[in-house]
Formats: structure tokens, sequence, C-alpha cells
């Protein structure tokens, strides 16, 4: 049955040169511009319990992973972290260079900003107020500039299609490469027309980036606890660089993805650890679908980065508009219920078909909670209580570890 539609949001073509894009949004879709929110109660949360880096705060499973991964991607990920350290290293002085330009009089930078960051490749940009109500407590006093741009890059759509596998990981963290060099030679740019630039980069994250990928107009928040962009659906992978540029602010816009993804529920069925939500709660102030960190984190680290809320999302695999072109034709969502969309193949478990989960031992699910000392505090503690008073030479092993775990100090340093 064909839907009446409420609106046509009109975006720009995946690449320079290409038409503009109309995507339909059906009238039972409409919510509101951007996400759900009561800006009061966002604030509190910001105030009493500030956001921080989940590498700050569960330093504990960040160490646990490597415990499991398999050698394939052990390698890897060792190389990815020595491609980005110097990226990072970069990213993280940037704010502290000078203009090599100087403005021009009259000229709105906004438009030759987006114009040439469209043209290095990346394929969503926008602007917005950098909201420091999302910005990690680590970072806080690091970040300097008010302005946001916005940048998503396309992760390699073939090779993510093979989720979850190697293969779409080598995409992911090569994107994440990409992306590194990019920001550097955007920076410069901003730079040379008279402005400051700070990098925030993808592999030491300075905040939760998506309300503000939300605010710019690039996507809403999908069921997944991704964005959910025009053109790649979750598939883009997303930075920031922040400037002291005086650039014009982009608007939210209402999609229909907060109403589409309680229809959908494809992520969510499809889940193999169960971690995603059916329904939407308020959470520090926002309306969202919650993810259960527990039963994501452990199919993530033994599987190959998992993804599957990825693969599924039927966004990421045909587009937004070719998705709400159907939904309005017919009601239904494009590609739910087969194999198409909704397969995948989880290495020595084989074959899952819609309808079809991997089952996992409840003790799959175990992992370490919090930071370093609070996982070894909790392993001490057990010790104490399962063999009584340790000896001398175990004391001294203990306070090794701890002294360990002090003098390695916390770091944002690493992919959220």
């Amino acid at each position: 049955m064909s839907k009446p539609v409420y609106n046509v949001v009109k975006r720009p073509g995946r690449a320079p040169g290409d038409a503009d894009i109309e995507i339909p949004v059906a009238e039972d879709l409409v919510t509101v511009p951007g996400v759900p929110k009561r800006d009061a109660d966002v604030a509190f949360y910001s105030r009493e319990y500030p956001l921080q880096s989940q590498n700050i705060e569960k330093t504990a499973d960040r160490d646990w992973v490597w415990t499991v991964y398999t050698d394939e991607f052990t390698k890897y990920r060792k190389g990815h972290e020595g491609r980005v350290k110097p990226l990072i290293d970069k990213a993280l002085l940037s704010g502290d260079l000078e203009p090599t330009g100087a403005p021009e009089p009259g000229v709105d930078p906004t438009e030759k900003i987006r114009g040439k960051a469209r043209e290095m490749g990346f394929g969503e940009v926008g602007f917005t107020r950098l909201d420091r109500k999302y910005v990690f407590a680590a970072k806080k006093r690091w970040v300097k500039f008010e302005h946001s741009i916005c940048l998503a890059l396309e992760q390699d759509y073939e090779q993510t299609q093979t989720i979850p596998d190697m293969e779409a990981e080598y995409a992911h963290y090569g994107t994440y490469e990409i992306m590194g060099e990019l920001a550097l030679a955007l920076a410069d740019y901003i730079r040379a027309l008279g402005y400051r630039a700070q990098i925030h980069s993808p592999n030491d994250n300075s905040a939760a980036y998506i309300p503000m990928f939300v605010e710019a107009g690039l996507g809403q928040l999908g069921a997944n606890g991704q964005l959910l962009s025009p053109h790649f659906g979750s598939r883009a992978r997303l930075m920031m660089i922040t400037t002291d540029a005086p650039v014009i602010h982009d608007k939210p816009i209402d999609y229909g993805i907060q109403t589409f993804c309680q229809k959908c529920q494809v992520c969510v069925n499809r889940c193999p650890g169960r971690a995603l939500v059916r329904d939407k709660v308020w959470w520090r102030g926002v309306e969202k679908n919650k993810l259960i960190y527990d039963r994501c984190r452990p199919v993530m680290a033994r599987y190959d980065g998992c993804g599957v809320c990825i693969k599924v999302c039927p966004v990421q695999r045909f587009g937004m508009k070719p998705v709400m072109e159907h939904y309005v034709a017919t009601g239904d969502v494009l590609g739910k219920g087969t194999d198409n969309l909704e397969g995948y193949t989880f290495m020595e478990k084989g074959y899952f078909g819609p309808g079809e989960l991997p089952q996992f031992d409840h003790d799959f699910f175990d992992l370490p909670h919090g930071t370093r000392e609070d996982w070894l505090f909790e392993r001490f503690k057990q010790r104490l209580t399962e063999d009584g008073v340790p000896s001398a030479d175990e004391l001294t092993k203990f306070a090794e570890g701890v002294k360990t775990v002090l003098d390695k100090g916390p770091s944002t340093r690493g992919d959220e």
C-alpha cells in the first residue's frame, strides 16, 4: 500500500558533479529534525556525569580483546596502530598551528571549505556548533574552536558486504587511515584561507561525534547506534575538524529514520549477540535505541569486528533514497526477510539466514569491566576470597601490576 509523502529532502549527489538526490519522507515516518531530545536533561548529565572516552573508562576490556583476537586480526591491528600514530601526533598539535594566509574580506569560507572537502573525497560534509556537552572529559581543555566541520568518508561498499570478515576490517581501519591523511591536507587548506583548524582524529576521539553530525543535517541516529547518512547509511566513517572560521551552520533534518528504524528492526533481529534493544529509551536526555555493550563487545572481539548491524541495515545496503522510495510505494522495508540483506556467515559456525542466529555459551560473554586498575583489584579480591591471604611474592607482583598501570596513565587513543 502506497504512503502519502510529507516532505522531500534534497541532498547533494554522492560525489562532486553528481546530480542532487531527492529522498521522500512518508507522513507516518515524520518525527522531529535530528533526534528527539530534552536539552535541560542533556545539560544536566553533561554537567553531573560528563562523557568520557571508552579508551579511558573501559581499559580493562580494551586490554582483554588482544587475548581473544585471531592471529590475523592481531597482526593487522598492530600494523594499523603503527600507521596512524604519526597522524594522531600531528592532529594533537594541529590546533596550535597559525594560519598561513589571510581571510579574504567579505568572503564566506563555508562553501569553499565544503567544496574542498568534497573534492578530496568526503561524501558528507556539514557545519555546526561544537557542542561541548558531548566532548569527553579528558579532552575538554584540549578543544579550542567553536565551529565543527563534520566529515564522513565512505567505507568501501563491496568489502563492507563481506561482514563479518577480515576483508571488511581492512576497509574499516583503512578508511580511518585515509581520513587521517585527508584531514591534514584539509586543515592546511583552512589555514591558507586565514583561519585556524584543529583535527579531531577518528583514532583519538575527542567527543561523541554523532550528535553533531545529526545537528549538521548529515543523517539521523539509527537503531544500530550509528549515523545513517543519505548515501552510505552506517558505512560512513566519521571525524571532525574544528575551526575559528566564521562558517554558516547547517540545520538538522528529519529523514524519517527515527520511525523507520522502529518499523524495520532488521539490525535488532539479526544481531548475533542480541545486543540491540527493540524499544527506545531516554538516555542522557536523548531518545534512542540503547546498545547492551556487554553483549556486543565479546562478539566484536572474537569475530573480526562483527559489524553485522552495519551489513544488514537496508539504508547501508541500498541507500536512503531507494529505501524510502520503496517504503512510500509499498509500505514495506526493502530487502527485509531476504537472504540478500539478512544473511551472514560466522566463521566456524556457518551461515545464518533470516530468523537464524548463532548460539554462544554463557561464559562467552564474560569480560573484564571498568579500568585496568578496577580489574586488577577485582582479581585480587577474588584471590583473597578463594585462597586467603596471599604470599609476599604475590603481594609484590600485585603492587608491580598496579604501578605499571599507574605509570602507563590514561589515554584516549584508539578506535572507539
